[in-house]
């Protein structure tokens, strides 16, 4: 399937270097369609519309703002879509396209092939190009079946995470520096504990409380530093957090 990207942002750059191969890329004059083409191999070309017009499958990748203009070159040249571009639902992409359309809500770690891409799939779609575009995107961590009504609320969760999860990581090291040690090997503890920690929640099927108990002696140092944390209001930061963000995710 040959890919092609409309837009050339942090997002399609993430995509690309996580499938590796040669792209067909537009970016609306920006430069960076070009040095993506000259990092992976592929073309960066002049037009939207020749993109689709040599692309099997037209990945969007631009601003949301973009999109009733997008779609009005693209008409009539996109063979099917598949669609990253926030706001903008599976209704809305098959009425502007008329084609095959595949919404996904993916994150940043699909560049390292460990993303998670939220799916929302569209009614009486061809199975075997379906297929072919979860396939295509299934290299690049893990896909899930979302629900068009719910894709905000998980958007609040994994949109957003990588960001939450970075913060989490430099808050902890600025905490173990203050105690001596270099930011370097910090880093590299909390952020192998936090690997290795998602690695053993997914052998226990997602079972917070269990891993928490397995580290967790009575009255011992997790439990003081866990009763800190609840102190500090973890939970109702994130609270605040996923109810600030749910609303702006569509």
């Amino acid at each position: 399937m040959h890919v092609g990207l409309i837009g050339a942002g942090n997002m399609a750059r993430a995509l690309a270097r996580g499938w590796g191969e040669p792209v067909l890329v537009s970016d609306g004059g920006s430069g960076r369609a070009k040095q993506l083409a000259e990092e992976l191999g592929g073309e960066a070309l002049v037009s939207n519309v020749d993109v689709a017009d040599r692309a099997d499958l037209v990945v969007l990748c631009h601003k949301p703002a973009q999109f009733e203009k997008v779609a009005a070159e693209l008409r009539g040249h996109a063979k099917a879509v598949a669609s990253v571009v926030g706001g903008v639902d599976t209704s809305a992409l098959h009425d502007a396209y008329g084609v095959p359309v595949f919404r996904f809500m993916p994150n940043t770690p699909v560049e390292v092939r460990r993303g998670v891409m939220c799916y929302s799939p569209e009614p009486d779609i061809d199975p075997r190009l379906e297929a072919d575009v979860l396939e295509l995107f299934g290299r690049l961590g893990t896909v899930v079946k979302v629900p068009e009504r719910l894709m905000s609320a998980a958007g609040a969760v994994m949109g957003v995470g990588p960001a939450y999860q970075a913060l989490l990581v430099e808050a902890q090291v600025d905490a173990a520096v203050r105690h001596g040690l270099a930011p370097g090997l910090a880093g590299q503890l909390v952020a192998e504990t936090m690997a290795g920690t998602a690695a053993l929640l997914q052998l226990r099927d997602y079972d917070t409380l269990a891993v928490r108990r397995e580290v967790t002696s009575p009255g011992g140092t997790t439990a003081r530093g866990l009763a800190a944390l609840e102190r500090g209001g973890v939970r109702p930061a994130f609270q605040d957090a996923f109810d600030a963000v749910v609303g702006w995710v569509r």
